[in-house]
């Protein structure tokens, strides 16, 4: 058995962040790291890779290389949270107790949750894509440059929380744009199909995005998910989630945003709350019930979007709060929802929505962050992938 002052469940963005900021505010500090990846993905990056302005390598470092200095890697599953007792125990069985607990585990992709979706996404003549993998990212650019005039083109959004809301429609402009570019706009079928009620939660953005779709004449279609996909007759059937009615779609590219939830082994932990995902204050990222825990990123059930801007704004407070409960002293910083969507628009513009827990939009730059623009393009194509690699996980706030 081992015991380290926090032990952070997850290396990813979250987990990373929160690591080496605590080893940097205090490099005395004993943490240990669970997560058994051998390399780390800036996945916004993969939005952009499925639209073929990058390699996928680009988005890909060895993890080894942002464990902070002076912390525990420790290379394994986790199984059990017993928060009663202070313990976690992983899949090998060991047994690992902790002060502070921290809990950055991400979001569960449930491929197998759509029949036919699994084996064939990504596979050479399916037409079925997906953004949502390393390993399927470069499908996408494939049927994007295969689409010819009289195809038609699907992209969905499922009911369930995802990871980079807007990522769906950002490549069905970035393929609207490529086709455009071609001179095929007009003579290819564009449908986006999402499980939700609408293009965007933030009015403001909403609007400039729905300018957007007309723009390209993109078919617009609400409340209806993707619940199976046959390849051999590219065929994807979609059900309405208020009728339960059932359609059948043609298809000649698909690309596929999968259900998502909380990761299996802490739906059916203590620390889950009704819906899955760890529960925490919304403010102070603590656990409601075990105040030894905390949870941030998107395992939690924080009420904003599941994003990379959301995590960097979050990591600060959970540090804070961190430091502060080892001393004794109640959590005193607060988190405010903020969060960050870069809404690529097509190739060289972009919408910055950012906005905080009741969809109001808090902008960082002196102008009208709804207006497409090059420079933000620029931010999220070249300067924020940098911010993350140098910055971000390496526990530096900005």
């Amino acid at each position: 058995m081992a015991h380290h002052q926090v032990v952070v469940v997850g290396g990813g963005s979250a987990g990373l962040s929160v690591a080496s900021s605590l080893k940097e505010k205090n490099p005395s500090i004993d943490i240990a790291i669970i997560d058994p990846a051998e390399k780390h993905y800036y996945q916004p990056l993969w939005t952009l890779i499925g639209a073929g302005v990058f390699p996928k390598e680009e988005s890909e470092r060895n993890e080894a290389d942002y464990i902070p200095a002076g912390a525990t890697w420790v290379k394994e599953y986790v199984e059990k949270f017993d928060p009663e007792f202070s313990t976690i125990y992983t899949k090998v069985g060991t047994k690992i107790t902790y002060d502070i607990l921290v809990v950055a585990a991400g979001i569960q992709l449930d491929w197998d949750k759509i029949p036919g979706l699994k084996e064939s996404v990504g596979k050479a003549g399916t037409g079925v894509c997906s953004n949502y993998s390393y390993d399927t990212v470069e499908s996408t650019w494939k049927n994007i440059q295969n689409l010819k005039n009289g195809d038609t083109a699907i992209f969905t959004h499922p009911s369930t929380p995802i990871k980079c809301g807007g990522a769906p429609i950002k490549i069905t402009f970035l393929t609207s744009d490529h086709l455009r570019k071609k001179g095929l706009l007009k003579n290819v079928d564009i449908k986006f199909i999402k499980g939700g009620p609408g293009i965007f939660a933030v009015p403001k953005y909403a609007a400039t995005l729905t300018k957007e779709c007309d723009k390209y004449g993109i078919e617009r279609v609400w409340k209806t998910d993707l619940v199976a996909i046959d390849a051999a007759k590219k065929e994807a059937t979609f059900q309405h989630m208020e009728t339960g009615e059932k359609t059948i779609e043609k298809y000649d590219m698909i690309h596929v945003t999968p259900p998502m939830g909380p990761p299996d082994f802490i739906k059916n932990s203590p620390l889950a709350a009704s819906t899955g995902w760890v529960e925490v204050d919304k403010s102070t990222t603590q656990h409601v019930r075990f105040p030894n825990v905390f949870s941030l990123g998107d395992c939690s059930n924080l009420p904003t979007s599941k994003t990379g801007a959301a995590i960097r704004k979050q990591a600060p407070v959970t540090v804070t709060n961190v430091l502060a409960v080892l001393n004794n002293i109640p959590p005193h910083k607060e988190y405010d929802g903020y969060t960050s969507c870069p809404l690529v628009t097509g190739y060289g513009s972009l919408i910055l929505a950012e906005f905080d827990y009741n969809k109001q939009p808090m902008e960082s730059f002196p102008f009208d962050q709804s207006i497409p623009r090059y420079s933000m393009y620029a931010l999220k194509a070249y300067g924020l992938p940098r911010m993350y690699w140098h910055g971000m996980l390496r526990g530096r706030e900005f």
